[in-house]
């Protein structure tokens, strides 16, 4: 296991390098100076001169990847062009917001998603293994945009039971610690902000979740039929086990492998940052950090975000891979 272990992560650093020679050519072909993009365009030819001057933006590009590519060994992700701020210390603020609601969403999208596939497997082709499935293949089939927008107008200004912006009250703001807010108001004792984050929450995360719990559903029910269907579910069946432990202990645990498979692809995919759904709801996550970095061509936010979202996502690649083990002693990583 250990040596797999090392190996894998010998082997995200082409694969990680490679993103980034990937990333650095494709932004710097999307059309627009960074320098006229800060200065604006009212700005002199010769300021916009000097500040790409200043910038380094008129190096040739080999000495400008390698500069960032320096930079990256030595841990410094680079400084915003707009915000003359280093990433490093930026970048962290956005990540936490994205950190806490993909948390959120993925512990609704698997609670739901797990067990209304294991409750549809069990009772086949019953009406609620028909509406389950309906609703999971409209969960797949809906625009989150659309989800969003429904939900605000709902819950938010019909019934005005959830706020529909943000991450807290404004009126009286979290005292950042970790910049997650459970943690934060845990720490403080303040049980109202507390409630107030959760609030902010249940919006966006369920709109996250949906797609995510219907292919978790979908994908349970599969592997689930498959599973129960074996001699030894009907063996355990016939010794006259409740059904809880027949489908908890005896198939869930050999119907997981799949499911886990999925479960990481898509938290991998929410901590890459949910732009649609952080920009309806005005969340200040990774996603619209990135965004708008586009929108300044701020070429060193984009190159780091994109590396860090990244990196996320092939290291709980990795953690699926290695849970494989635990949960099936059968796996063995030599």
């Amino acid at each position: 296991m250990f040596q797999y272990t090392i190996r894998r992560l010998l082997q995200l650093i082409p694969v990680l390098l490679g993103m980034t020679l990937i990333v650095f050519f494709i932004i710097r072909a999307i059309p627009g100076d960074p320098a006229q993009v800060i200065l604006g365009q009212q700005a002199t030819k010769e300021a916009v001169e000097a500040l790409r001057l200043q910038l380094g933006l008129d190096n040739p590009w080999y000495v400008q990847y390698f500069n960032y590519l320096g930079g990256l060994f030595t841990g410094d992700l680079g400084e915003s062009l707009r915000t003359k701020v280093e990433v490093s210390s930026e970048i962290w603020p956005y990540l936490a917001a994205t950190f806490e609601l993909a948390i959120v969403a993925i512990i609704i999208a698997v609670v739901i998603g797990v067990n209304a596939g294991i409750i549809s497997a069990w009772f086949q082709n019953s009406w609620f293994d028909y509406t389950a499935m309906i609703l999971a293949l409209i969960g797949v089939s809906m625009p989150i945009f659309w989800l969003g927008l429904m939900e605000q107008w709902v819950f938010g200004l019909q019934l005005d039971w959830l706020p529909t912006t943000g991450r807290e009250n404004i009126r009286n703001p979290v005292e950042s610690i970790t910049n997650l807010y459970l943690i934060d108001t845990l720490m403080q004792g303040d049980f109202k902000q507390f409630v107030e984050v959760v609030k902010h929450l249940i919006l966006p995360g369920i709109a996250l979740a949906t797609i995510p719990m219907a292919i978790i559903a979908r994908m349970t029910r599969s592997s689930m039929l498959e599973v129960m269907r074996a001699d030894y579910i009907r063996t355990a069946r016939a010794k006259g086990l409740k059904m809880f432990w027949v489908v908890y202990k005896h198939s869930l645990k050999n119907a997981i492998i799949p499911v886990l498979t999925v479960i990481g692809l898509q938290m991998g995919l929410l901590l890459g940052g949910a732009i649609l759904t952080e920009t309806i709801f005005g969340w200040p996550g990774i996603g619209r950090y990135i965004y708008e970095a586009i929108g300044y061509r701020d070429y060193p936010v984009i190159q780091s975000g994109i590396l860090v979202v990244a990196t996320i996502f092939v290291t709980i690649n990795l953690i699926v891979d290695l849970l494989y083990a635990a949960v099936d002693p059968r796996i063995k990583y030599n």
